[in-house]
């Protein structure tokens, strides 16, 4: 028995239980038991009882619940999602919007309206049964149906073998777009779900290998639909069948988390939840220009332009550079976030297995920057006594110094007015060299940045500090320049096997671009204001057909995919060649397992 959702009523729903389990399994002797064929039967097939014995401990237990949902606000928040969705429920949104797909799938079923769920570090219970709410049925929602613990998760098949092959799906008749579509239009994502997202590579890059494997199906899929309803704990054996899914529920987006110690879906099944726990996940890195905010000047918030983009492009080079030198990671892709930022995926065995403290270890051998924009000096690092900074730090410096100048010194001018000038006269050691730049600048009120860091190397050379310690002043400047460049993860994403984060080539809500993967050998070209939009790339799907279909009519057309046919394409290709090194290298530990001395124990 399962405790209850609200901690104040597990008593009274441990008596109700107790009280069912009674009812359901006690039997009674028959009036003539030594009847041939006799079998004992429950009270409640044979007909000769009912469950009204125990109806006054259900009525105490909806009486406690109903008290906490009221204490917690929940019972409003069900009345309004309810009312507001009558019209709109899911089941509405997929006969408008879903594909004409074949409805008899052996393989493959509908996932029911309640596929929702949490476990323990997942979120509360109350968030969960807010997001069933906001999925909105016609039906009338009773509190046994929503507080219901034996609820199951029958949606899709488990994961014991199933006999017969596992067909591909049939294409899908593909949608015509008005011309005034957005990105956010239900039709705008099913056609590129159909036609343009590559369920293939994504599933290989997953799974490393092409046959499948507990990689792939043991992995947690989680979706956010049209209506911003948050399913979690979705998984999948083949590309096939996430794909299937996928067109049927036409997410705005989806998320990849950790590869469990069983199917997802098969949780509900286990003895103690303590058995269902990760297994494995990509190191991930996420880097966000809105932690920025208080050093760029040019864009704050979700606001991006080339300018500011440099940030990310500073920070990919060092981050990159330090899990190739430090760590000895290879395969490693970084992936657009569509608006403001950029994720790590590292793939290394290594990387994947890497449990929860290593993860933190790490990301804090990252984290140079620290503390809010409320406090004093950012970076405090340590030295040895001749002064050399760790390889690391001193390999960062390098690479970053180099855009200090112009991305920092020229475009962020980020000392322009005196009040921001004070802030970086507050990071270097004399006092006396301090009132003398301070006198200097506020005679030559508009001094651009460029022109006051140079001022402080002129001023220190003219001895106007006695006690200057030129060290002391190189060591500051060494500092200002890191935490003006270094990069400034959100180190929480990184420290947890269970954190989900978004699958590459889904489409950004807010800008419709596409979460395409950087290139790092061209990375200070890439322009993120550059990467397609769905719509841009639909158009282009048309724009090759009708010119194809004049030229070399519809053959030409069945010969290329449609992800070939517009901007797209060198994306995918990129990320195509990155999944090809997974799978080389896990072909090749399996050939040195199978090649190893049959005599060695």
């Amino acid at each position: 028995m399962s405790s209850s959702l609200a901690p104040e009523c597990h008593q009274v729903k441990e008596r109700y239980d107790s009280c069912f389990l009674k009812w359901y399994s006690e039997s009674t002797v028959s009036k003539f038991p030594f009847t041939r064929g006799f079998t004992e039967q429950p009270e409640f097939l044979r007909g000769d009882s009912t469950a009204d014995d125990c109806a006054h401990l259900f009525k105490d237990y909806q009486t406690c619940l109903t008290k906490a949902l009221k204490e917690r606000g929940i019972d409003t928040m069900l009345e309004e999602a309810r009312e507001n969705n009558r019209e709109n429920d899911i089941e509405h949104m997929r006969r408008k919007f879903a594909p004409t797909i074949a409805q008899e799938d052996s393989i493959l079923t509908d996932a029911p309206l309640d596929a929702l769920d949490n476990t323990e570090g997942y979120g509360s219970d109350i968030d969960s049964i807010g997001l069933k709410a906001k999925l909105g049925t016609k039906s009338e929602v009773r509190l046994e149906d929503i507080f219901n613990d034996d609820e199951d998760d029958d949606e899709f098949q488990s994961s014991a073998p199933t006999n017969g092959k596992v067909e591909s799906s049939p294409p899908a008749p593909l949608l015509e777009l008005a011309p005034s579509a957005k990105p956010s239009d239900p039709e705008v994502m099913l056609a590129f779900y159909q036609r343009l997202f590559p369920f293939r590579y994504l599933f290989q890059w997953l799974n490393h290998s092409i046959k499948p494997s507990n990689d792939f199906g043991h992995r947690e899929f989680a979706f956010t639909l049209q209506n911003e309803a948050y399913l979690r704990y979705q998984s999948f054996p083949t590309a096939d069948l996430l794909r299937k899914e996928v067109l049927r529920l036409n997410p705005s987006r989806f998320e990849i988390g950790p590869v469990y110690t069983t199917n997802p879906r098969d949780r509900r099944t286990l003895r103690k939840s303590s058995a269902f726990r990760p297994l494995e996940k990509e190191l991930v890195f996420d880097i966000d220009l809105t932690d920025y905010d208080e050093i760029r000047t040019c864009c704050e918030k979700a606001n991006i332009c080339q300018k500011c983009w440099n940030f990310v492009t500073m920070a990919i080079k060092v981050v990159d550079a330090t899990l190739r030198e430090d760590f000895g990671f290879e395969h490693i892709v970084w992936v657009y976030s569509g608006r403001r930022g950029a994720h790590a995926w590292i793939s290394d065995k290594r990387a994947r297995t890497m449990d929860d403290q290593r993860r933190k270890a790490l990301a804090g051998y990252l984290e140079v920057v620290k503390g809010g924009s409320q406090s004093g000096k950012k970076v405090n690092l340590k030295r040895t006594f001749g002064g050399e900074l760790h390889p690391h730090l001193g390999r960062s410096l390098d690479i970053l110094k180099g855009y200090f100048q112009k991305d920092i010194l020229e475009d962020q001018n980020p000392w322009a007015d005196n009040a921001k000038a004070e802030r970086l006269l507050q990071l270097l050691p004399d006092k006396a060299l301090n009132e003398a730049l301070r006198k200097k600048w506020d005679s030559a009120p508009g001094r651009s940045s460029s022109s006051k860091w140079a001022d402080i190397d002129a001023l220190a050379k003219t001895g106007t500090s006695n006690s200057l310690d030129r060290k002391a002043l190189l060591e500051a400047k060494q500092d200002i320049v890191l935490e003006f460049t270094y990069p400034r993860l959100d180190v929480e994403v990184s420290k947890k096997q269970i954190h989900l984060l978004k699958s590459p080539f889904v489409i950004h809500p807010g800008t419709g671009r596409v979460c395409v993967p950087i290139d790092v050998r061209r990375l200070d070209k890439f322009d993120p204001l550059g990467v397609p939009t769905v719509t841009e790339l639909l158009g282009e799907i048309d724009a090759w057909d009708s010119a194809s279909k004049k030229l070399d009519g519809d053959d030409e057309l069945k010969k290329t995919q449609d992800y070939e046919k517009t901007s797209l394409k060198p994306y995918v290709e990129y990320f195509r060649a990155h999944v090809a090194a997974i799978l080389r290298e896990q072909k090749g530990i399996k050939r040195e397992r199978e090649d190893g001395d049959p005599m060695e124990f």
